[in-house]
């Protein structure tokens, strides 16, 4: 955790590695004074004489390190048991089900999908294995890129083979590059991101961060990480307000210096270890200049919704003017919060002042928009407008997405008939809405334990995939570029 304190002047940063069970004990009933000096606890803030009388808040500090540490224990039993899960559902897939398979065996045949890494899905593509794009939603539709968004946030997820071949041979656009990316607090790659370009006119990138993911613990902590930096705008040293940790070290805050707007030496190409915002601004800028009427899109589900938003809010604040006019839009499917109600107002000011499109999408009661807490004692919120569908798809543009903090006892029986009915719905929603919405067994079962924890199968990309295609149109149209907006501020 050092370095906290090198580039901010309030933080809180746990760090459940460093935590015992006593640890995590003296949380409830020790001073600030006395957990400052542990190594799992750094917090410095202008109200924390008042704030830790708040027992809800060390409760939730608490949660947070108390998940975390059993999320480290069980890291390397989730790594296991999820491979060889996935491996099997590849392996029933490739083979034509569990009786092909069976088949195979018997005459010699199987097929093994290790083999073929473009045919070998995530556990997150198994639930959904569409890979083409709804024909019937045709470019200029308001419903087309909302559903490109969700599409290319999807193949996020996949091998870099399968990504490729997706892109190229079904979606049949410009595959651009798959990326992972140096996380300098966990001293590992923890971040992903693919780019490619729509070759309709005018030409489209689109930049897509990976969401968490199934079985990795790591990703999981990240999400139930409360620490937080408060940050400060560079022009006038200002706060900005106080900003999620997690999710900016995994899109590249530097230890020691925070958000530098270059790094010293500059982004190399052939880095070995590369930061997410770094690199990616430097290729979409290499990338735009190749194509005078280009345009792109930044998208992401879950915590590459997070990562998408605060890549939007790193470029405000470096002021990347000439990128962020060529900013289409900022698509997020069940994206978590990621500030507090200060940096949502520095974020709005941001998307006016430069004009920026963002777009929060939230199915029905998916608990993870509604991730980290909103309260007093935790200060998280969204901002922005909410695009929200129900779970027959229909939809409204509302402030805040209902039941926003996922426990209120007033929604416990409409999220238990809602599990319900998406279960019924996985058997009838093909013969209702056509046969490429047929749910895959793996789905149907994950709505099963949706009986059991509502809410969690509703983050899956199969409803938000379905939401863009069957729910109603609440994007407005996108303005095509005129040729005079080229001649704008040089790439800085």
């Amino acid at each position: 955790m050092a370095g906290a304190e090198e580039f901010c002047e309030n933080y809180l940063v746990l760090d459940a590695s460093e935590a015992s069970l006593y640890d995590i004990a003296c949380i409830l009933i020790c001073s600030t004074a006395f957990l400052n000096t542990k190594k799992f606890y750094n917090e410095r803030s202008e109200d924390v004489g008042k704030s830790t009388q708040s027992f809800r808040r060390r409760w939730l500090i608490f949660a947070s390190v108390l998940i975390q540490k059993l999320l480290l224990w069980a890291k390397k039993p989730m790594a296991v048991i999820g491979s060889l899960i996935e491996l099997w559902l590849n392996i029933v897939s490739s083979n034509g089900g569990v009786f092909g398979f069976l088949i195979n065996v018997i005459t010699g045949k199987v097929v093994n999908p290790v083999e073929s890494p473009e045919n070998y899905n995530s556990i997150i593509g198994l639930l959904d294995k569409r890979l083409k794009l709804d024909q019937s939603i045709k470019k200029g539709d308001r419903k087309y890129e909302p559903m490109l968004a969700m599409m290319a946030s999807k193949l996020a997820y996949e091998n870099e083979a399968l990504v490729q071949d997706a892109v190229s041979q079904h979606l049949k656009m410009d595959f651009i590059g798959f990326y992972k990316f140096w996380n300098d607090y966990q001293k590992k790659f923890t971040t992903y991101a693919i780019l490619f370009r729509d070759t309709s006119n005018p030409n489209l990138i689109v930049l897509a961060f990976r969401g968490t993911g199934a079985y990795d613990a790591t990703e999981w902590m990240a999400d139930v990480d409360i620490s937080w930096y408060e940050l400060k705008d560079p022009k006038n040293s200002r706060t900005i307000g106080k900003i999620h940790g997690g999710f900016m070290k995994a899109l590249g805050l530097q230890q020691i210096k925070g958000w530098p707007k270059d790094l010293d030496p500059p982004p190399n190409p052939n880095d070995t270890h590369p930061f997410a915002y770094y690199s990616l601004r430097e290729k979409l800028k290499e990338t735009l200049k190749k194509y005078p009427n280009g345009r792109f899109m930044v998208t992401g589900h879950s915590l590459g919704g997070a990562l998408a938003a605060l890549f939007m809010g790193v470029l405000g604040l470096h002021e990347e003017t000439w990128l962020l006019k060529r900013l289409e839009g900022v698509y997020t499917f069940g994206q978590p919060r990621v500030g507090d109600e200060k940096f949502g107002r520095y974020m709005m000011k941001m998307i006016r002042d430069h004009d920026v499109k963002y777009y929060r999408f939230v199915y029905s009661h998916d608990v993870v928009p509604r991730v980290p807490f909103d309260d007093k004692a935790l200060f998280y919120k969204h901002f922005g407008s909410t695009i929200y569908y129900d779970s027959v798809y229909h939809g409204k543009v509302l402030e805040e997405e209902p039941n926003k903090n996922y426990f209120s006892l007033v929604w416990v029986i409409p999220k238990y008939l809602t599990a319900f009915w998406e279960l019924i719905r996985s058997f009838i929603l093909p013969y209702w809405k056509g046969k490429e919405y047929k749910e895959e067994q793996f789905e149907k079962f994950l709505r099963i334990v949706g009986l059991i924890i509502p809410g969690l199968s509703a983050h899956g990309p199969k409803d938000y995939i379905d939401a863009t295609r069957l729910g109603p149109a609440l994007v407005p149209a996108m303005p095509t570029m005129t040729s005079d907006e080229h001649d704008d501020p040089k790439i800085e």
